[in-house]
């Protein structure tokens, strides 16, 4: 194979591995060259950091914090209509709240990586070259060679230089943008939906025990939440629902104590 030929398979195969497609066999006119398929593939959880963050985040607060707030009002000798008021008052504020919470925040970090990006987007007009090196010397320092490091460099940013500089240089990625809406919505129906719990425990336990029917389905709903957190983030379940159920108990039993302490309807 002449070296015209080599460096053109080889740059082919260095762009279809940066971009994740698998290397075919490929003719080099003076014989048939094989190349690498990538058959091997891995599941992984991070694509789901995004929406499961604020999903358990809303789910967690939701339990707790209106499964807290019920339980204090009953120790406190309310009637069944004010701690129900108590629970559905807990669930709108809550949602709303941490719909607002959620999209400020995200929105406060997605406007830092559009300024990044701009800020990217003026240095590869004014300065490609230094843009290059500076690219290169990141793959250098993640233990390519000064070769390979530059052909990858170059390769990378023909295929797309902010692209390029936004995942290695600032460590964004599609994976990580951070999305407000996405993350207000989760936050707000997961919190509804935790909420919902002891709200409809309420309803149906006896008058005379609503405190600790509260109390126990919320802690076996917050253990359930633990788990199916932990399986779609590929986490020890154990762990997590030691976590969760450990600081949930703490929070209600605080609760139930002020309640009892101040003895009034609130």
């Amino acid at each position: 194979m002449s070296p015209s030929k080599h460096r053109a398979t080889t740059n082919a195969s260095i762009g279809q591995l940066v971009s994740g497609r698998p290397l075919a066999q490929t003719d080099g006119g003076e014989g048939t060259e094989m190349a690498v398929t990538i058959a091997h593939e891995e599941h992984h959880y991070i694509q789901r950091t995004g929406w499961l963050r604020a999903a358990v985040l809303g789910a967690n607060d939701g339990i707790l914090s209106t499964a807290s707030l019920m339980i204090g009002i009953a120790a406190a000798a309310a009637t069944f209509n004010d701690i129900l008021l108590a629970g559905i008052a807990a669930l709108v504020a809550g949602a709303l709240s941490m719909a607002a919470g959620e999209y400020v925040s995200v929105s406060s970090q997605s406007d830092t990586e559009r300024a990044d990006l701009e800020t990217e987007r003026k240095a590869l007009r004014d300065d490609p070259e230094g843009e290059l090196q500076e690219l290169t010397e990141i793959y250098v320092e993640r233990g390519l060679s000064d070769d390979l490091a530059q052909q990858v460099a170059q390769e990378l940013m023909k295929a797309g230089a902010l692209e390029a500089h936004a995942r290695d240089e600032l460590g964004i990625s599609d994976l990580s943008k951070a999305r407000p809406l996405q993350a207000a919505w989760s936050s707000a129906v997961s919190f509804a939906a935790g909420a919902i719990l002891p709200i409809g425990v309420a309803l149906i336990a006896p008058k005379d025990s609503t405190g600790i029917a509260i109390a126990g389905a919320s802690l076996l709903g917050l253990a359930v939440l633990g788990i199916l957190s932990a399986r779609a983030g590929g986490a020890p379940a154990a762990r997590a629902v030691a976590r969760i159920v450990f600081w949930g108990m703490g929070a209600m039993a605080l609760t139930a104590l002020v309640g009892r302490l101040f003895g009034v309807a609130v």
